[in-house]
């Protein structure tokens, strides 16, 4: 099993590698998608790639499925149940890519991962668990002799993900401390989440993700400028750079922002709060502006 560290851009890749064929899970987002079909194509050399899977369907998970599958023909694509016929019909709007102003090629998928049962990767025997919250169709994987964790963006060593369902006016919190509880039940020794590096402080991370959960239940608009700022900053770090006249039209334009705009008590007009937001990034050292240019700041 290797992992491939990548940028926030991308998620992590997990490469297995065993007598039943190579496996990777996860693929990164659509402009990293040549390196990430490098880094593979360099680990495995001559062997080629049998399976793919993913743990959920946002951008930066399956970014880079289609090229994945143009390098290896035939490549056996697995995802979580709950949109396989949307992906099948290739539906971009259910499946978020044009709300959140993302870009996703078109991938086919073979099979869906269902809660319950296991994958053998690299010889061991994975389970594979629900995971919703984060997204409600997520999945983690947990080998249990070496209490291995694949987390994906259920929990990472400093939080979790934006909880996307909340946003659209669906009650998720509670699923995020469900799978956090589950978490803590299979008592993982090695996470390795879907971004970030690979941890083991189990109770460190869910203190810390617990708290953060608390803070948004208590404050559901603190959660969603937050999400704002995380679309923003996504795109930046997708951009790199761009006029900040561009960057506030993308946003505008962007259905997601209009959505959580919308459900936000007392904001002040969509120009005047996605503006706000940018300067939050900037205080925060997340952006950098240069006359009229915003930069990303890593």
């Amino acid at each position: 099993m290797t992992v491939f560290q990548r940028g926030w851009l991308s998620s992590n890749n997990i490469l297995f590698q065993g007598q039943e064929g190579a496996a990777l899970v996860d693929s990164g987002y659509a402009s990293h998608a040549g390196q990430t079909v490098a880094l593979v194509r360099q680990a495995l050399g001559a062997q080629p790639l049998r399976r793919l899977i993913n743990t959920h369907l946002h951008s930066d998970h399956v970014g880079g499925n289609a090229a994945l599958q143009a390098a290896w023909p035939g490549l056996h694509t697995a995802i979580p149940p709950g949109l396989a016929s949307q992906v099948r019909a290739w539906d971009p709007v259910a499946l978020t890519y044009e709300p959140t102003g993302q870009v996703c090629p078109r991938f086919a998928i073979d099979d869906v991962l269902t809660p319950g049962q296991t994958l053998l990767l690299a010889g061991r025997d994975w389970q594979v668990h629900a995971a919703p919250g984060h997204d409600p169709h997520a999945v983690v994987l947990f080998e249990p002799l070496s209490r291995t964790l694949i987390s994906a963006d259920a929990l990472w060593e400093r939080g979790f993900g934006v909880v996307f369902p909340e946003l659209e006016g669906e009650q998720a919190f509670d699923e995020v401390g469900q799978t956090l509880d589950l978490i803590e039940t299979l008592a993982p020794a090695v996470i390795v989440p879907g971004h970030g590096a690979v941890f083991t402080d189990l109770a460190g991370a869910l203190a810390i993700a617990r708290e953060r959960l608390h803070a948004y239940r208590a404050d559901p608009p603190r959660h969603s400028r937050h999400a704002a700022k995380v679309l923003l900053k996504f795109k930046l770090l997708e951009w790199q750079t761009r006029p900040e006249a561009e960057v506030l039209a993308w946003a505008l334009a962007t259905p997601y922002f209009r959505l959580i705009h919308s459900r936000l008590p007392d904001a002040p007009p969509l120009p005047a709060w996605t503006t706000g937001l940018l300067d939050d990034l900037v205080r925060a050292g997340a952006a950098e502006r240069q006359a009229d240019l915003l930069h990303n700041r890593d």
